[in-house]
């Protein structure tokens, strides 16, 4: 048995955190795109799980697949990203919009780590056994073990 709800870009954001600050021990994200300005807004949270040893993980598509225009800013999200100890791994062609936060799956077609004004949707999912299966399904449960370190 699980529960679910859906968000849209208006509310997607503030339940997410209150997720994140909830967090026990494992984050996972899988954005395609990163943007300064969305990681400036998620820092503080992210920070403060850090300092709980909470581990995170970002996946992301490898800077040379980031729109030109904004290489420089996903370079600089991903070098502060890193000085917290979040681990950064890139996937060829990546384009899922996944979120893992212990045992809540969020998935739709926000970009968590970039999203500015585009009229987007997320479902959340309670259920530690969908989360098992998002993992095995995706690689992460494998390749998480796996990062690379990006700067």
């Amino acid at each position: 048995m699980f529960s679910s709800s859906l968000f849209n870009q208006d509310t997607f954001y503030k339940a997410f955190v209150k997720d994140l600050n909830n967090a026990r021990n494992t984050v996972i994200i899988e954005s395609p795109f990163i943007t300064k300005k969305r990681i400036i807004r998620l820092m503080s949270v992210l920070r403060k799980l850090r300092l709980r040893d909470v581990r995170i993980v970002v996946n992301t598509k490898p800077l040379n697949e980031h729109n030109p225009l904004l290489y420089e800013q996903a370079l600089w999200a991903i070098g502060e990203m890193q000085s917290i100890g979040i681990e950064v791994f890139m996937t060829v062609g990546h384009h899922r919009k996944i979120a893992i936060v212990d045992d809540v799956l969020w998935k739709g077609s926000l970009n968590i780590l970039s999203q500015n004004d585009s009229c987007e949707m997320m479902r959340r999912i309670q259920s530690a056994q969908l989360v098992k299966e998002m993992l095995r399904f995706t690689g992460l449960k494998n390749n998480v073990r796996n990062t690379i370190r990006l700067i």
